[in-house]
């Protein structure tokens, strides 16, 4: 049986995981493939590291280009924008075969890569790279290739769907929240990338790019992020009937000169019939609308070393099938050319909750704000002191869709009127 050698490049969470799966399962492997995939090496930065799994000393070295010149296969699981890239374009220049899980890095210079690897004819797999164990970037590129996709909203990111349901079910505020997910190893230390939108931000680039065959990166994602999201925010939603999620959210709006593609990451008001507001803890979900197929929804485990090191093995196993069987790698440059809408040129709706004087004629001023702006109300809620005393009151709207220049406008001139007190907060609606 003919023998393919695998070069690891890092061995972390994940990428001992792979090791544990390569040698552990070799001879089912071996089967599933027609040839046996030997672990040829592992780079790291210390031999002497601890490691999650034991692995036999020899397997690992410091010199990644060496080990990379010999492979078949190039697993890169180091993360970051360097070394691995130059690694992963190295192992293209020896015709070696890619398979990584490095989002930040496809979200970055993604196009780049799949540009050198189609020239070279290797295969350059990244279904790690978002949403973990789930299986959602090969069904959008390939089982769904055939449709057109008009929409995908995901939770993609763990941590702050674990935060925001903590937030949700007990009460929670966001630092408490935060320091509960620190301590169950869901938020690192520094949790930036997570609770202000940046990991997701590079997930939701590479399922646009997928999603409408169109070259989408980083600078072109919309990010907000959690750490503004209080607990009155949450309180607020339920009574209306929703939950607050981070969505990464792309879209096709218009048709036409008009038209293009939106793609964003916020905090999203979710009716809790949607099938994403029943996504708990640090699970990841990607709900996928398309012409002909209708609606459809991937769930599962997002993180994690084994979960990650599922979907890495997936890739390593077709890859390592086509290398047997023969026949060209999947192109991975995009096909299209489909504009990036600027973010005033979205059509979103928008949850609205004022404080404000509690008198004559304050309902009416504030619609009349949004009658001068063209967007209309879908629903609303008010709240009076019990004493009626002239105390703030609560009101609260949701609004039909329209541009997000339209609705920005509203709010600020809502900010605007003396019977306000305050603007309690300003949050995007889907689903409705």
């Amino acid at each position: 049986m003919k023998t393919l050698k695998v070069a690891l490049l890092g061995c972390g969470n994940v990428g001992s995981q792979v090791a544990r799966i390569l040698r552990d399962d070799a001879e089912s492997l071996a089967s599933r493939v027609g040839a046996r995939l030997e672990l040829a090496g592992i780079a790291v930065r210390s031999v002497d590291a601890p490691r999650d799994v034991d692995l036999p000393r020899e397997l690992f070295t410091t010199d990644a280009e060496k080990l990379v010149e010999g492979a078949d296969i190039v697993i890169e699981l180091m993360g970051g924008l360097e070394p691995a890239r130059s690694l992963i374009l190295h192992a293209i220049g020896h015709g070696a075969a890619v398979v990584t899980g490095n989002k930040a890095l496809l979200a970055a210079d993604g196009p780049a890569l799949y540009g050198k690897a189609d020239a070279a004819g290797v295969q350059l797999s990244y279904e790690a790279a978002v949403a973990g164990a789930i299986p959602i970037l090969l069904p959008i590129r390939d089982s769904l290739a055939g449709d057109r996709i008009t929409k995908v909203m995901g939770i993609v990111n763990g941590t702050t769907n674990y935060i925001l349901d903590e937030m949700d079910t007990t009460g929670a505020q966001f630092a408490d929240a935060l320091a509960d997910a620190q301590r169950l190893g869901y938020a690192e230390a520094d949790p930036t990338a997570d609770v202000e939108g940046h990991d997701a931000a590079a997930k939701g680039a590479i399922l646009a790019s997928l999603a409408f065959h169109t070259d989408f990166d980083l600078n072109q994602v919309w990010c907000e992020g959690i750490s503004s999201v209080t607990a009155e925010d949450i309180a607020a939603a339920q009574e209306a009937g929703f939950v607050i999620k981070l969505l990464a959210i792309a879209e096709k709006i218009g048709d036409g000169a008009d038209g293009g593609v939106s793609v964003r990451v916020h905090p999203t008001l979710l009716p809790r019939r949607h099938p994403l507001a029943a996504v708990h803890g640090a699970f990841n979900a990607v709900f996928v609308e398309a012409e002909n197929a209708g609606e459809l929804m991937f769930y599962g485990q997002g993180a994690g070393g084994t979960p990650t090191a599922s979907a890495v093995m997936g890739d390593v196993v077709r890859t390592a099938r086509r290398l047997v069987l023969g026949g060209p790698a999947a192109p991975g440059s995009a096909t299209g050319r489909v504009p990036e809408l600027p973010m005033d040129k979205v059509t979103t709706s928008y949850y609205i909750g004022l404080e404000v004087s509690d008198q004559p004629g304050v309902l009416a001023a504030v619609a009349r704000v949004f009658a001068d702006n063209g967007v209309s109300i879908e629903t609303m809620r008010q709240t009076v002191p019990a004493d009626g005393g002239g105390a703030a009151a609560q009101l609260r709207f949701v609004t039909h869709r329209a541009t997000e220049a339209a609705l920005a406008a509203t709010v600020e001139a809502i900010r605007g009127l003396d019977v306000i007190t305050s603007v309690t907060s300003v949050l995007r609606v889907e689903g409705v």
